[in-house]
């Protein structure tokens, strides 16, 4: 996991009425890490600015992250340069709060609302998993190197008659040596 190899852990109780900033910035070990859990041939850059203040009785991120790293071709497999951007915010409750939202029956979503936060179980949050979560759902799940084109290999109907045919041919070709 890439927590054991970087983590920024921030508590409910660290979190006071001025907003907290930090800047992030993955170490060369750090970057290998994330290619690993990523599975990318390489992960050059990965930094974020991060903004952290309280909300209600638990905490809001807004977050800004950038990545330089290498993907693979899905046709040639040749690692393809990539670079990634994104904003987001998110907020966070302890789970025993009393501002959590109730559970609700209505299975209807409205794609314009804010997400509802996410309850937390125990005392802080892992800033980089957040990050490291964003870029992954970032990633091209289809990644082509420019001008590559897939070609499909022409495909040979192999019969039983065919397979049949085969062997006896090779049957007598053997037959014909010895």
């Amino acid at each position: 996991m890439i927590e054991d190899v970087w983590s920024v852990p921030v508590r409910f109780s660290e979190v006071d009425r001025k907003t907290q900033v930090l800047s992030l910035s993955a170490s060369e070990a750090q970057c290998r890490a994330l290619a690993t859990w990523l599975d990318l041939p390489t992960v050059r850059l990965f930094e974020a600015s991060v903004q952290i203040s309280a909300w209600l009785d638990g905490m809001s991120l807004a977050a800004q992250w950038r990545a330089e790293f290498d993907q693979t071709c899905g046709i040639t497999l040749e690692p393809v340069p990539a670079q990634l951007s994104q904003a987001f915010e998110m907020r966070f409750l302890p789970a025993d709060s009393p501002n959590a939202p109730e559970p609700s029956e209505d299975h209807l979503v409205d794609p314009d609302a804010p997400d509802p936060p996410d309850l937390i179980e125990g005392p802080a949050i892992d800033v980089v998993s957040y990050l490291v979560e964003q870029f992954a759902l970032n990633l091209d799940p289809f990644p082509r190197k420019p001008g590559a084109v897939f070609q499909p290999v022409e495909e040979q109907k192999i019969t039983p008659f065919a397979v049949l045919a085969n062997l006896k041919a090779k049957r007598q070709s053997d037959q014909g040596d010895g």
